[in-house]
């Protein structure tokens, strides 16, 4: 384990633990935290505050790649003490990936602060960081259907054309926290907040 830094960043990925969740809408922040992973041979493995950490560094930059374990809506109890733990603030070194249902399908959105959107497990992060300053990559993955319950279609599983939007989007989501950390948001925000035909 590497020591306390200014430049530290923590990067966390949203989903629900567990193998029936993998692959389904709401785990698109878990997908997009392991693609992280998986381009810079980080193993996420170490156990702390309710979450599973893995750390490594990006652009020269030392980053602790974050999946909580809690469940989704309560998901700023393992962020909050992980930003303490690190002394990391959220403010200025947090980014959050997550899925959008207000987004197609491959659409990414940056912000850099905002309210939690209806989304469950943002409202957990705010409230447990008493912050709405940190960044976030919102990741699409549909609007729900008519006549669908919200809870059955976020728990639901891309359809395969579906699936190669989402897995260019989570391409994306990678060159966006890349370009994040590169101090190049403004950039990220120009190259990913535009919609995909």
């Amino acid at each position: 384990m590497f020591g306390i830094s200014k430049d530290t960043w923590i990067i966390a990925g949203l989903g629900n633990p567990g193998g029936k969740y993998s692959g389904t809408r709401h785990n698109a922040g878990f997908d997009a935290v392991d693609a992280i992973a998986t381009k810079y041979g980080i193993e996420i493995k170490k156990k702390l505050f309710k979450a599973h950490l893995g750390m490594g560094k990006i652009d020269g930059k030392k980053v602790i790649l974050v999946k909580p374990q809690t469940y989704m809506n309560s998901s700023g109890e393992a962020i909050a003490p992980i930003c303490g733990y690190y002394k990391v603030n959220p403010d200025e070194k947090l980014i959050v990936l997550y899925d959008d249902i207000s987004l197609a399908p491959g659409n990414l959105r940056i912000k850099t602060k905002g309210s939690a959107g209806g989304h469950n497990g943002m409202k957990s992060i705010i409230s447990c960081l008493d912050s709405e300053g940190f960044d976030r990559i919102k990741i699409g993955v549909g609007e729900k259907p008519q006549g669908w319950d919200l809870a059955d279609f976020v728990l639901s599983r891309f359809s395969a054309e579906e699936r190669q939007k989402i897995d260019e989007a989570l391409d994306n989501a990678v060159e966006a926290a890349e370009l994040i950390i590169a101090g190049k948001t403004d950039e990220a925000m120009n190259r990913f907040n535009r919609k995909n035909s």
